[in-house]
């Protein structure tokens, strides 16, 4: 009998699901990031015994469930820690994400449940070859981005980038913009670009896109996949670039990488803060070389937090999260795109003109 898998969404590049392949157990020494694995549920389940499948739906998974993943590396400062090369003789495996990043943890935090455990069963091999994530990578020729970029940078994970960018890609789209937008670091998580999707984003590109479960890997490998993102943009038939850049720059994700190759094409910077005095730590390591156009996220969650941003910053924050502020929002978008009246589409609608929030 056929067994049954659960293809994670860091598989969705590929064609797993419509092209039959065979498994086989590799030593341990024989792995690789990237590699796509298969793993058996097993452990106690909690809150975390779910799985992010290849159409970015979340499905629950209970003890000997088989899940397709990729073998990578983690190093979220809120949640946990892990990288595949952790794995002892036991072959147990943890889901460091619930996209199917696979590895073992090594450092989790307290206030998180037991991730998802699993036994390694084999790798994915077709004609006796391993079938990785890189496997899928869709080439483009090498392309200059000559689109001006609307960059989301963090303090942390978890700081409210992923909602900025939703709600900027409305406000674009409402004046009537082509916009792609990329998740350009972090670890594989199917919906932060589903969600640039939904929100009205005409491309969308990421990592994962480019053969890399995290970005958590060395700067030559990632400044590859970065120039194939961008290359990838870059034929669009697009106006603006909504890029993202997961965790913070200063975190090992290659954020920094990012904001320097970046720098000549970005007009307009959104820095999603915790709080206020992480604003400061960022800006205090980047100094010139970051110049943040706004403060979003928790630190401008109310009117004390703004007053403080401002206070050790000297930076605006706006809480993007308040309709009151779009107007004010699509106004510095405006200035910063250098947009005039015959640039915005006929009939197209701003939230500059908005007179009563809803």
């Amino acid at each position: 009998m056929k067994p049954h898998y659960f293809f994670s969404s860091v598989t969705r590049c590929s064609n797993l699901w419509t092209e039959p392949f065979e498994t086989e157990h590799f030593d341990r020494e024989h792995w690789a990031t990237g590699d796509f694995v298969v793993g058996r549920i097993t452990g106690e389940r909690n809150r975390l015994y779910r799985c992010e499948t290849k159409s970015g739906r979340m499905t629950d998974m209970v003890r000997g469930d088989l899940v397709v993943g990729a073998l990578g590396r983690r190093a979220a400062t809120l949640e946990g820690v892990g990288d595949w090369r952790a794995t002892g003789p036991d072959l147990r495996l943890e889901a460091l994400t619930s996209a199917g990043l696979l590895g073992r943890s090594t450092s989790i935090s307290p206030l998180f449940p037991n991730l998802m455990h699993m036994h390694y069963e084999s790798h994915v091999v077709r004609n006796g070859k391993k079938v990785t994530m890189s496997d899928f990578v869709v080439p483009a020729a090498p392309r200059k981005l000559e689109l001006p970029v609307i960059l989301l940078i963090g303090t942390s994970m978890s700081s409210g980038k992923t909602a900025s960018g939703k709600l900027i890609i409305r406000a674009l789209k409402y004046m009537g913009l082509e916009v792609a937008a990329a998740k350009l670091t972090g670890s594989a998580r199917y919906r932060d670009i589903l969600q640039f999707r939904d929100a009205g984003a005409d491309y969308v590109v990421d990592f994962v896109d480019a053969g890399l479960p995290s970005t958590v890997c060395e700067e030559e490998k990632y400044k590859k996949a970065f120039d194939l993102m961008i290359s990838k943009v870059a034929a669009r038939n697009v106006q603006v670039l909504v890029a993202e850049s997961g965790a913070s720059p200063l975190e090992p994700y290659n954020g920094a990488t990012v904001v320097k190759n970046l720098a000549d094409r970005t007009c307009f910077t959104v820095l999603c803060a915790s709080d206020p005095h992480a604003v400061l730590g960022v800006q205090t390591a980047f100094g010139s070389e970051l110049k943040a156009s706004i403060v979003s996220g928790p630190a401008a969650n109310t009117s004390a937090a703004v007053d403080l941003v401002k206070q050790l910053s000297g930076l605006d924050a706006l809480n993007l999260l308040d309709r009151a502020n779009y107007p004010e929002l699509s106004r510095r978008l405006i200035d910063a795109l250098e947009l005039k009246e015959y640039d915005i589409a006929p009939g197209a609608r701003s939230y500059v003109n908005e007179k009563t929030p809803a």
